[in-house]
């Protein structure tokens, strides 16, 4: 009975057959076991399109399919099909290292089983797996590439639903000690985003908020914590401050406060106040071109004050406010006046500054560019105001909201 030969080209001696040559024969197997195993070859598919096949030379180290790793090599010009034998199950690694803008496919050299590609920029290495079925042998695969599936130190590849340790991302990206360096939130239908970009020497890098057309950028410390630039705090929109002496304040037409300047001590400070008077309701007046960052909400305010006597009776004191636009006429009421208490402290000449009032709406219809009038009063006619002596006005304390970086 003659030899066989296998699908990868392995001779099967039948009994009795080549006396004296089953040494000669046995180590060709193994030579060609060890080219099938590890066995590299550079295959040249260089020119136009056409079709180049990997063979199988029974019994010999000739046929190119008979060595797992194969180079397919040449300047193309054309697209490729480069095939292999049917019913021959086995794996290669294959790099496509041809040169032009050309795919190349690996087939079966007939039927209709599945093939691999690669694409025309395509010229990495791909772990390959013919299965051998009869008739429609397949060629797949495996996922191990130098372009699309393996990631390598110097390759570019895309990572689709995985999972890094080191440094981990899903929801958090963690440091190489495994605590958290940043968490991610997903929001449902997120528009927007943050964009990183770094620079040229001499320029600094950028965070911007990208997506659509105006997009903020939302920077919140936890609790009381404070937004810094290096280790100092960045000013934000929020609340502030604007400081009113009894020196920008003239009393009123009717039933006005008294300006007065007090001396403490020689070459001390002396005080400019408007003195309230304990048994008339008594007015003072201001205005402010309010910032235009102020938000045109409700504003808050304290009085500071010094006692005229020693009384400890509680002292009452109003403001109220409305705005004027150009144009407007400023023969208008004010808004409702918003009270704070404060009781006198006992001492004369001792500073006192009230609570924080509760909040004040300025009446007409306060916006950028207008002008605020304010009414400050002692609501001496309350019977809730028993200090018994002027009420000493050192100025007020305005607290308001700005909704603006800046009053640009």
């Amino acid at each position: 009975m003659a030899s066989t030969y296998t699908d990868l080209g392995l001779e099967l001696m039948a009994t009795g057959e080549n006396a004296g040559t089953w040494g000669t024969k046995t180590n060709a197997n193994l030579n060609l076991v060890e080219q099938i195993t590890g066995g590299y070859l550079e295959v040249s598919i260089a020119g136009g399109a056409a079709t180049t096949a990997l063979d199988v030379d029974n019994g010999a180290l000739t046929g190119k399919a008979q060595n797992r790793i194969i180079k397919l090599t040449g300047s193309i010009s054309g697209n490729q099909i480069v095939t292999l034998p049917v019913l021959m199950e086995n794996f290669y690694i294959i790099q496509n290292a041809t040169t032009g803008a050309y795919t190349v496919q690996l087939k079966a050299a007939t039927g209709s089983g599945a093939t691999v590609t690669w694409g025309t920029t395509d010229k990495g290495w791909k772990i390959l797996y013919a299965d051998g079925v009869a008739t429609n042998t397949g060629i797949y695969d495996t996922g191990f590439s130098t372009s699309a599936g393996d990631v390598t130190l110097t390759g570019t590849q895309t990572l689709t639903n995985k999972t890094l340790t080191a440094p981990k991302i899903g929801t958090s990206i963690l440091d190489t000690n495994g605590a958290e360096l940043l968490l991610l939130t997903a929001t449902g239908s997120a528009a927007n985003e943050f964009t990183l970009a770094n620079a040229a020497s001499g320029n600094g890098p950028t965070l911007s908020s990208t997506g659509e057309t105006n997009v903020d950028i939302n920077i919140n410390p936890k609790g009381t914590g404070t937004l810094k630039s290096g280790t100092a705090a960045v000013k934000i929109a929020g609340k502030e401050t604007i400081w009113v002496p009894s020196g920008a304040m003239y009393g009123a037409e009717t039933n006005g406060a008294d300006a007065k300047q007090i001396e403490t001590t020689a070459t001390r400070p002396d005080m400019k106040v408007l003195d309230f008077d304990a048994g008339t309701a008594e007015y003072a007046q201001f205005s402010v071109a309010m910032p235009k960052s102020w938000n045109e909400g409700t504003i808050t305010y304290q009085v500071y004050w010094t006692p005229g006597s020693t009384n400890t009776g509680n002292c009452i004191f109003g403001l109220q406010a409305v705005a004027c636009a150009d144009n407007d006429t400023i023969d208008v009421a004010y808004g409702t006046q918003i009270e704070v208490t404060d009781a006198g402290i006992g001492t004369v000449e001792d500073q006192q500054i009230t609570s924080e009032s509760s909040a004040m709406t300025v009446a007409g219809s306060p916006a950028a560019g207008e002008l605020t009038y304010f009414q400050l009063l002692r609501d001496a006619a309350d019977g809730s105001d028993t200090f018994s002596a002027d009420a000493r006005v050192l100025g007020v304390k305005l607290l308001y909201t700005t909704d603006a970086a800046n009053d640009a």
